[in-house]
């Protein structure tokens, strides 16, 4: 049998701890894209997209949202909280064929939020950090093949029996957290509401995904978090419910990994982290804060301020080899701007021993650090050219360390302040 020529989806990945820049990049790309593709994550996701000075924050919307032409679907690998998402809907007009929502994904519900929140704060001084929107939970009963999926709102009265009987099946549970289960008439209400405003979005998206590349038309995925937050390969246990790496998009997609092309990694010109967790790099000083003042550095889903600090060679190399990356955008490189000297981390310290390969455990880890000399007046930059000598150097210098190619830069939030090499 003659092999069929495919077209192939790419993909963005964030390489750190999340908060990397995903959107703009997604944002910026969708435009050349006919399909733009959510892969996993839930509302604990946010990606801050600028356009003409106005600022849009979206959580589980794809960021192709902003094209016109482009058809956004949110795939069979994310968790959806319906009111978050009607929430985020509510910034749009009508987009109806031009949203699609996968029939497999999982539904958060109230339950899983409320014991989210009520597990993390009974951990105290062992916090994870999450966001308590209900993601762990609702990954968790995923697994254990005892969830709720988006498709299961076509058939609301076996729904609310479904649901009022996991309650039943976990009242010891609920007990311990003081979690009241919901009446009957209360959750019909609510799920009815739910179907009635989703269902007209609902589809086979594993389908329509495999018939737009058998058409040959253009797909772009896009992860949330970042690869440091992976469940499998991140630092666990501070890390997030779901496969964030690019192999995580054949799982939340149903493309195989045939059917994969370009991968672009998205990665800060320094380090940020929001949580708890280790964060070899982080800077505890005036320049931390420094970062976080110029970087506006706040988390787009909890508001939660950032932990800065500078850029982890090391854990670059490891996130571009884990995601088979093609090339790599570095972003926000004008917050450094005006910085006399920039520290990179190229190896690490453990029991006084240098290594250059990202250890399972972080808790005892040093950073060996170079220092490159600062720049000012990257901001706004649209050419190579137009970037300041050390800046240039300082890209090339990462570029070395990655052992992949920067294929773009980014010098502001905006979409247009963005060099391609």
């Amino acid at each position: 049998v003659q092999e069929k020529v495919k077209m192939k989806a790419n993909l963005i990945v964030g390489l750190q701890w999340g908060d990397e820049g995903k959107g703009k990049i997604v944002d910026l790309l969708a435009q050349k894209y006919q399909y733009v593709v959510r892969y996993q994550g839930g509302h604990n996701a946010g990606h801050t997209i600028v356009v003409d000075g106005k600022k849009i924050a979206l959580h589980l919307i794809p960021s192709g949202i902003l094209n016109p032409k482009a058809k956004n679907i949110i795939g069979n690998g994310v968790v959806i909280a319906p009111d978050a998402l009607l929430k985020e809907l509510k910034q749009f007009d009508s987009l109806a064929g031009k949203l699609f929502i996968s029939n497999k994904a999982h539904l958060i519900l109230e339950n899983h939020i409320a014991l989210d929140q009520a597990k993390e704060k009974s951990r105290g001084k062992n916090a994870i950090g999450t966001t308590g929107r209900g993601i762990g939970p609702c990954y968790s009963e995923k697994i254990s093949r005892s969830g709720f999926r988006v498709d299961e709102l076509n058939n609301i009265d076996a729904l609310v029996e479904k649901v009022l009987s996991h309650y039943t099946d976990n009242s010891a549970l609920y007990a311990q957290y003081n979690i009241d289960t919901p009446t009957k008439d209360d959750l019909l209400n609510t799920l009815n509401h739910h179907a009635k405003e989703l269902l007209p979005f609902v589809v086979d998206t594993t389908h329509m995904i495999w018939n737009a590349l058998d058409n040959k038309e253009t797909v772009l995925l896009e992860g949330a978090q970042g690869t440091l937050l992976d469940i499998d390969h991140g630092t666990y246990p501070f890390v997030t419910s779901s496969n964030t790496i690019a192999a995580g998009a054949c799982n939340g997609t149903g493309l195989s990994p045939k059917e994969i092309g370009n991968v672009t990694g998205i990665i800060k010109a320094y380090c940020t982290r929001v949580g708890n967790g280790p964060f070899p790099t982080e800077d505890f000083g005036d320049e931390g804060d420094l970062l976080a003042k110029n970087g506006h550095e706040f988390g787009t889903t909890t508001g939660r301020k950032r932990r800065c600090g500078w850029f982890d060679g090391i854990a670059a190399k490891y996130a571009c080899r884990l995601n088979g990356c093609d090339d790599v955008a570095i972003m926000k490189l004008d917050v450094l701007d005006g910085f006399d000297e920039i520290k990179v981390c190229v190896a690490y310290e453990i029991n006084g021993k240098r290594i250059e390969t990202m250890p399972t455990n972080l808790d005892n880890v040093t950073p060996i650090y170079e220092t490159c000399p600062g720049w000012d007046k990257s901001e706004g930059a649209q050419k190579w050219e137009e970037l300041p000598e050390n800046a240039q150097k300082y890209v090339l210098f990462l570029e070395s360390i990655m052992n992949t190619k920067v294929g773009l830069v980014s010098t502001s939030p905006d979409r247009n302040d963005t060099i391609f090499r």
